[in-house]
């Protein structure tokens, strides 16, 4: 009987969406780790509390949850935002099935759908970033040197033309000079190295990519600091962590409006059941987060769902290779990068494994 228990137990802990117990008066009997990350809170604190005071349902379910519970019958709910109050909603498909020899209870599983389209997308990162760059990448050393011909040709002739035919060379010299940017981004794309992990205290990143920031691209921005003190060290290169923050922090100021700026928020917690399951079935824990977070425009709809992928843009001229080197770095270090946008609030959010504790007790 204690093996059925223990097994019971564990499938409750893996199951990969959030699910949730609910006893006859609609309150949280018990909730499994996904269901603790979806509500950002614990079991321990949420058991006992009435779901709806916890979730926020845009549909009216009171009158088909009632039914089921009288015939004993599931309940399907498709395409529906859920929200916790901690963060914009998700567009979720909710499934509430009754528990046998338990009347009026029921079991919620909670599927969101826009948090699995970007597990996906950061699980398929590497594939298609390398599918959607590898041939450019090629191309890059042939394409550059006819490119400085180019430049070098424009500025000879610029030197016996009228004012007028001088914008014209300037403007090849400009664009050739973009491209050849655009190129060197696609090789540094191409040659990251794996990252050299130690333990790494991601406040220090954080205060390294904000003071630059601050001295460059986010000069008219302010900053607000929301750290947890208590934060264990990560696991990675801070080199490239630093380069993902920088990148973070120059698209929210440049997002924002140049004259009036902006806010932009750092805020780092612990998030002791936040797991990420893999394509091989296995789980990785991911409790230390940072969360980038601005009141500028938000994302353009169209784009929403595909900015880690390469060569996908929101700015007029931008190349695209920002985020999905982002996103690249944040898979090789096995973490996880997602993003929630609305106009007035845009939230990236990296999550990423601990140092093992030996590592950190030799430091």
């Amino acid at each position: 009987m204690s093996t059925n228990t223990e097994l019971l137990t564990q499938l409750w802990s893996s199951l990969p969406v959030p699910a949730v117990l609910l006893d006859a008066e609609e309150r949280i009997a018990d909730m499994n780790p996904a269901a603790e990350g979806f509500m950002n809170n614990s079991a321990k604190w949420l058991v006992g509390q009435p779901i709806w005071d916890r979730l926020a349902v845009d549909a009216p379910l009171e009158g088909s949850l009632a039914r089921a519970r009288e015939h004993g019958t599931p309940l399907f709910v498709n395409d529906v935002d859920v929200g916790t109050g901690n963060r914009p909603p998700l567009v979720c498909n909710l499934q509430l099935a009754p528990v046998q020899n338990y009347p009026g209870w029921f079991i919620m599983l909670i599927s969101p759908r826009e948090l699995a389209g970007r597990m996906t997308q950061s699980h398929s990162v590497k594939s298609a970033a390398k599918s959607a760059i590898g041939m450019a990448e090629m191309l890059a050393h042939e394409i550059k040197n006819p490119l400085a011909g180019i430049t070098g040709a424009a500025q000879l002739l610029s030197m016996n033309l009228t004012k007028d035919d001088l914008e014209l060379t300037d403007l090849i010299v400009a664009e050739t000079r973009r491209i050849v940017k655009l190129l060197e981004q696609v090789e540094q794309f191409g040659n990251l190295s794996a990252p050299e992990r130690k333990p790494v205290n991601l406040h220090d990143v954080l205060d390294r990519a904000r003071r630059s920031t601050q001295l460059g691209a986010g000069a008219h921005m302010k900053f607000i600091e929301d750290y947890d003190p208590s934060l264990p060290l990560a696991y990675g290169d801070p080199d490239q962590l630093l380069q993902v923050v920088l990148n973070l922090l120059k698209n929210a100021a440049e997002a924002a409006d140049s004259k009036e700026g902006g806010t932009i928020r750092l805020h780092t917690f612990f998030e002791h059941s936040f797991r990420m399951r893999r394509p091989d079935g296995s789980t990785q824990k991911l409790p230390l987060q940072i969360e980038v977070i601005d009141d500028g425009p938000g994302l353009p709809e169209d784009i929403k769902g595909d900015v880690f992928d390469p060569f996908v843009s929101g700015r007029e001229n931008g190349t695209g290779l920002g985020l999905a080197l982002v996103s690249k770095i944040i898979s090789d270090h096995d973490g996880w990068i997602s993003v929630d946008s609305v106009p007035g609030r845009t939230v990236f959010r990296i999550s990423l494994p601990r140092a093992p504790r030996e590592i950190e007790e030799n430091r």
